[in-house]
């Protein structure tokens, strides 16, 4: 599968991944916590902040970051109809400060080492009885299938726009979802081919 995680080293490629996860967790339930649009506000200019000083690292990611602005305004825009603005630039700002921390997580942070944090956060419980290899594999590819699917969403746009000159827009749902289907099959042949053999 295609990753966003860039060979361009920064300053964060050197920082553990506990240290990006936790401080990934305890923003994201702060943020939530607090209804504060200061504080918010000095959240979302730090996120903005962590990405613009990863430079170039972030090239690959462009156009998340581009779909995730969109989505943030089309929520603000959706409050303001609903005449609630302080409500929707309160999400609009939630969504913006963690689509870019788990952005500059993902471009500064290889699989493996986030599988095996995953494994250790979830070691006590083998006590219950859970496979916790199994569970923290499930949750280390939920996370790579959402990166895959952006970068096969921005390859076949790419493809689409050299053809014909236009975005690709809508008619790209199809080939994509055939496109995920794909790689969805073949990483469970080769899972079950490395876990029942």
């Amino acid at each position: 599968m295609g990753s966003l995680y860039s060979e361009h080293r920064t300053w964060l490629h050197a920082v553990h991944a506990n240290a990006k996860l936790l401080t990934l967790a305890v923003l994201g339930t702060g943020l939530f916590l607090t209804d504060m649009l200061a504080v918010q506000l000095t959240v979302a200019a730090l996120c903005t902040s962590l990405i613009l000083s990863l430079g170039p690292a972030v090239r690959p990611a462009r156009r998340l970051v581009l779909s995730m602005l969109i989505g943030a305004l089309l929520v603000l825009c959706f409050h303001a109809f609903m005449l609630q603005p302080r409500l929707g630039l309160s999400s609009a700002l939630r969504l913006v400060s963690m689509s870019l921390l788990s952005v500059a997580l993902t471009l500064t942070t290889r699989f493996a080492d986030v599988l095996q944090v995953l494994e250790k956060l979830l070691f006590p419980l083998r006590r219950f009885g859970v496979r916790v290899d199994r569970l923290s594999l499930r949750l280390a590819l939920m996370m790579r299938f959402t990166e895959h699917f952006f970068i096969q969403w921005k390859r076949l746009d790419d493809a689409h726009r050299v053809r014909t000159g236009r975005p690709g827009g809508f008619r790209l749902l199809a080939p994509l979802t055939i496109q995920m289907l794909i790689t969805a099959s073949r990483v469970a042949d080769a899972l079950q081919l490395r876990l029942y053999k």
